[in-house]
Order: structure tokens, then sequence, then C-alpha cells
């Protein structure tokens, strides 16, 4: 490789820039993100939009805790994640906000389905990300491969996940698919 080839190379590593990763459950989504993060220098922030609203729920962050280890601080947003971002862009390195479906789904639920309402956020969101000073790896749920749901809410949830991975994808500079732990790049540099 040569010596502009390598220096273009870390240019793009160390400048700011919006890492998409998408595919269906169990994917190797979130291990592949927090593999990416680690390239980056500087501290690292894990902004978790889940909520542990059972015991099962509760048990699975704390392995997710656990096995991210201590070179992450956490961050436990399930609605503000753009406000997150916009706050603490400079203090990190890298920021990896783990998952975006999860976020819909939230937003769904906490302004009682007004699609209008959860719309704004998602735009609010891809707005953020046109504008960043750190990279910003987002993990995501590919919903749109599946059936189209029985009900109405659950078509509005699709409809938006949608709607939001689109958006993202646009303005990202790289989007990977993940199939049965194996990487896609989509867009941008493998």
């Amino acid at each position: 490789m040569t010596e502009k080839k390598m220096g273009e190379k870390d240019r793009f590593r160390n400048s700011p820039q919006v890492i998409f990763i998408l595919g269906g459950a169990r994917s190797g989504k979130s291990r592949y993100a927090q593999k990416i993060a680690k390239a980056f220098k500087g501290k690292k922030l894990f902004v978790a939009t889940a909520q542990a609203l059972d015991e099962e729920m509760a048990g699975r962050i704390e392995n997710h805790k656990k096995q991210r280890g201590g070179m992450w601080e956490t961050r436990e947003e399930p609605i503000e994640i753009v406000q997150v971002v916009s706050e603490m862009q400079s203090n990190y390195g890298v920021i990896l906000i783990d998952c975006l479906t999860l976020w819909v789904s939230n937003l769904l639920m906490a302004f009682e389905d007004d699609r209008e309402r959860v719309e704004n956020c998602i735009k609010g969101l891809i707005d953020r990300l046109t504008n960043i000073k750190t990279t910003v790896i987002l993990v995501s749920n590919e919903v749109g491969s599946g059936i189209v749901p029985e009900n109405r809410l659950a078509r509005s949830f699709r409809d938006l996940a949608g709607l939001l991975n689109q958006g993202v994808a646009q303005v990202a500079d790289r989007v990977v698919l993940m199939v049965a732990g194996i990487p896609f790049v989509v867009k941008g540099e493998a």
C-alpha cells in the first residue's frame, strides 16, 4: 500500500463518520459494532435504548454490560438519543447507539402511537447525524424482510423502522448488513 493511500485511510478513520449496522435478530450486529468501535481512539460511549421492563430483559441488559467490559461508559436512554449525541459528542472518540428499532418502539409507546411525533424524532436524529463531531455507530434491526404484521401498531412500527433505516442509510458513510454473523458492506469502504 502506498504512503498516500495509507494516509487517506487513516484520515478517514480519524474523521467523524456515521457507521450504520443492520440485520436480523441475533445476526451479530452488536458484536460487530463493538468490534469496529474498538478501532477508534478516545473514550467510548455506549447509548443503550433498551429498558428493563421485566426480569428477563433486566438479565439481558446486565449480560450485555458484562460482555462490553470496562472500556465503555454506558448511558441508558430510551427516548432522547438525539440530545445525548448532541451533548456528548465532543467528549468521546466514538458513540455507539444500540438499537434504533428499540428506540422506535419506545417512541411509539411514549407518544401513544403519535406517528407524526415519532417521525419528527426520526428526522431530528437524521439531521443530527449530518453534522457530527465524532464517529457515531448505529445498530438497527432490518424488519422489512418479514411478513406484513396483522395489527395497526405493528404495521406502524415496521413502517417507521423502515423509514428510520432508510434515512440513516442515506446519511451514513458506511452501511453494513449482517447475515448470520457475516458482515456485508452495502455502502462505503469495507
